[in-house]
């Protein structure tokens, strides 16, 4: 084994502990979050608050996911998998908002305010950026596209806590109920967006150990697509390439 093969296997288990250290403190937050809004959302009867509780309970079962498949010792017989189940998450939230925006919209109750459910976006919206952009950027030295998946769950986590502070604030400043719902909507096609494209595996380049200095605005390379092979990052470090079934 050459000195620069054994620094490159060295520099993938460092990423992949560090991937999964994000992914720990993901689960962590989350809980916190997905507690206070649920409970702010029920006692506000808030549509866009409750959306958010449970876009943290998937984020949690997503960051779990990503822990079980880097527990792995061949992670990439797992991303496959892995990549289908933050898909799925991603639908399930958007169907529950979506019935709930429409039942508020109808008459079904009017969101109050939430002094809470305003602290909570707040907080999430200078916290959920940072982990994002940490947990992505290893995850596209990796190459692995479940890694940047969960941290495009993360950073949806900041549109959302944008959306849902709005939300809030317009009600509580004006008692424009309908924004709340509004605020929800957004919220649902905001996943089903990212749930199709992680689905399909677009879940921006992964570029295994290579620099960054060619990245987009946004931390994805020019020009990438969704078919993008997960064995790259094999290949690129010529170590045996494992076949998904």
């Amino acid at each position: 084994m050459t000195a620069l093969h054994a620094a490159t296997l060295e520099r993938r288990r460092v990423l992949s502990r560090r991937i999964r250290l994000f992914a720990a403190a993901t689960i962590s937050y989350n809980i916190i979050e997905a507690v206070v809004a649920l409970w702010a959302g029920g006692a506000a009867d808030s549509s866009a608050l409750i959306g958010f509780g449970l876009d943290s309970v998937i984020e949690v079962a997503s960051a779990l996911a990503l822990s079980w498949q880097f527990a792995a010792k061949d992670p990439e017989r797992r991303e496959h998998l892995t990549l289908r189940i933050i898909a799925l998450s991603f639908f399930a939230l958007a169907a529950f908002v979506t019935v709930d925006s429409v039942r508020s919209l109808s008459g079904g109750g009017e969101a109050q305010h939430s002094t809470p459910g305003i602290v909570i976006a707040a907080l999430s919206l200078a916290i959920m950026p940072v982990l994002s952009w940490a947990q992505r950027r290893a995850g596209r030295e990796l190459g692995s596209r479940t890694a940047v998946a969960d941290s495009k769950q993360t950073l949806l986590c900041t549109y959302l806590s944008a959306v849902l502070l709005v939300g809030l604030v317009l009600n509580s400043a004006f008692g424009w109920w309908w924004a709340d719902a509004g605020a929800a909507l957004v919220i649902a096609g905001i996943a089903v967006r990212e749930g199709i494209e992680a689905w399909r595996g677009d879940t921006c380049c992964a570029v295994p150990l290579a620099a960054t200095a060619d990245e987009g605005k946004d931390g994805c390379c020019p020009g990438c697509s969704g078919t993008t092979s997960t064995s790259t990052a094999p290949q690129a470090l010529g170590l045996p390439t494992v076949r998904k079934g």
